[in-house]
């Protein structure tokens, strides 16, 4: 087994963030850097490019980008000190219906503003809003420490601790999802039923359905590319409108800013074609669902050795690598509602659709919730599952490097790796059901706020708990249909 590397102790995750933006010149080629703040060297930037408009965003638990247009001159002093964002974006849902049990914030509070900082190392251009500037959002407590509820800023405190342990978490997402031939007003008028896709049929890995949309593939390839998403490849998944995007790795902090910001951009380039893309788990109960796989690898602190890979060790595999996953199956029961958010998730994990079932691992084996590829330095890695289309990717590799550092630290060992159809495993433990089975079991695990903290956890699952309610108050067409003329 390779030496494990000295643990590097920061005294916060932003320092390293800090310094590795200096280093490298911000997080994105070309962004201005944290040090620009306060100084010509962000008006310049702005100058150079032409920039009338700068657009800012934060994320919020559904994984939705809730951000505003302000003026160059509102955006320099913002860079400086930071603005004000109503902090209802904690405290309603996907619908900006109110919750009725937050605790961050609600009628109790009186829904102040909260304090936001502009992350300048994000700073990019919009390629199809040529004289716009976009820049992410970190929210802060009044005493300048991260706001526990906010999806990124999990992130940012599990990836500093991976740090502190002495690996450099490297992560890369790849998303499947749907276009329709459908806009807003088309969707409601259709009841979101009946919906026309933009090809028909099945026709997976298609030369010749990405050659007829020409196009509009090339707009989403381009328009990522030059948005900073680095798109490694891009091709027709099976099932109608079906399509499959891999983003190149990264640090995890910055693999996770490309995955959210993908699935909006995906949406914005289609828009502007009169499309639809959905994201949802499951779109059609009859097709396969949409996953947001996420590539998974440590490496040391300089980025130049891979600790998942062991010369010589049974298919590459390092101790190390084992006690990750190990983590990550023994955890993977109890963090399913941060995995799997919504009520549709769960329609996604049903046998023999390529969505796990089972908490299980295997090599090359895409029947398993984790899946281990390459046996050599470079590609050695493991791909996360259980993730569907529909995650918060903050939150989805938050709570999975967590869960890979807890098994590194308790050193465990993962069952026998499967090698055969995973979903006929019946030793392997079994994933929740359903929202609000996962989000019990969330609620009362340990583990998951030792790893995540309190304020987070509870946070979520109070906003999951909502969720469950407003379905079961919900009259669905299945029932209509089944029901409404026979009993």
């Amino acid at each position: 087994m390779p030496t494990r590397p000295k643990a590097k102790v920061l005294t916060h995750p932003a320092v390293a963030r800090r310094a590795r933006a200096k280093e490298r010149g911000g997080a994105v080629r070309g962004a201005p850097g944290r040090e620009a703040a306060g100084t010509d060297t962000l008006k310049r930037w702005l100058d150079d490019r032409g920039v009338k408009n700068v657009k800012v965003a934060a994320i919020d638990v559904d994984g939705v980008w809730r951000g505003k247009y302000i003026s160059v001159d509102k955006f320099l002093s913002a860079a400086k000190g930071g603005l004000g964002f109503c902090d209802v974006v904690f405290g309603w849902d996907l619908g900006d219906e109110l919750l009725d049990n937050t605790q961050v914030t609600g009628w109790h509070t009186g829904y102040p503003d909260a304090h936001a900082t502009v992350d300048l190392a994000t700073g990019r251009m919009i390629p199809w809003e040529p004289d716009t500037a976009a820049f992410l959002l970190d929210f802060v407590n009044a005493d300048g420490s991260p706001f526990e509820a906010s999806p990124r800023q999990l992130l940012q405190k599990v990836a500093g601790r991976a740090r502190e342990l002495g690996y450099l978490p490297r992560f890369g997402a790849e998303y499947e999802f749907f276009i329709f031939k459908e806009q807003p007003h088309s969707l409601k008028e259709k009841g979101f039923h009946d919906l026309t896709p933009l090809t028909p049929g099945m026709f997976g890995y298609s030369w010749l359905r990405t050659s007829l949309n020409a196009p509009l593939v090339h707009a989403l390839i381009d328009g990522c590319n030059g948005f900073g998403l680095d798109i490694e490849g891009f091709h027709t998944e099976t099932g109608p409108g079906v399509f499959e995007a891999a983003i190149r790795y990264d640090d995890v902090e910055r693999a996770a800013d490309k995955a959210a910001l993908f699935k909006t951009v995906v949406k914005e380039i289609c828009a502007r074609h009169g499309l639809t893309a959905c994201f949802m788990a499951k779109v059609n109960a009859r097709l396969p669902g949409c996953s947001g796989h996420v590539h998974q690898s440590l490496w040391d602190l300089k980025g130049e050795h891979n600790l998942f890979h062991e010369e010589g060790a049974p298919h590459g595999m390092s101790q190390l690598m084992r006690h990750y996953i190990g983590g990550q199956l023994e955890l993977m029961p109890e963090l399913t509602a941060l995995y799997w958010p919504t009520i549709n998730s769960y329609k996604r994990s049903v046998e023999n659709t390529w969505a796990p079932t089972t908490a299980t691992w295997g090599l090359e084996n895409r029947t398993c919730a984790v899946r281990v590829i390459g046996e050599n330095a470079k590609a050695m890695r493991i791909e996360y599952r259980q993730l569907g289309a529909d995650m918060n990717a903050y939150i989805g590799m938050a709570a999975s490097l967590a869960a890979g550092l807890w098994g590194i630290e308790n050193e465990v060992e993962p069952p026998q790796a499967c090698n055969a159809n995973a979903y006929a495993n019946r030793d392997a433990a079994p994933l929740p059901r359903n929202l609000k089975e996962a989000v019990a079991l969330l609620k009362d695990s340990e583990r998951a706020r030792a790893l995540l903290g309190d304020g987070f956890v509870d946070h979520f699952v109070r906003t999951r708990e909502w969720e469950v309610r407003q379905y079961e108050r919900a009259v669905t067409n299945w029932e209509l249909e089944r029901y409404l003329e026979l009993i």
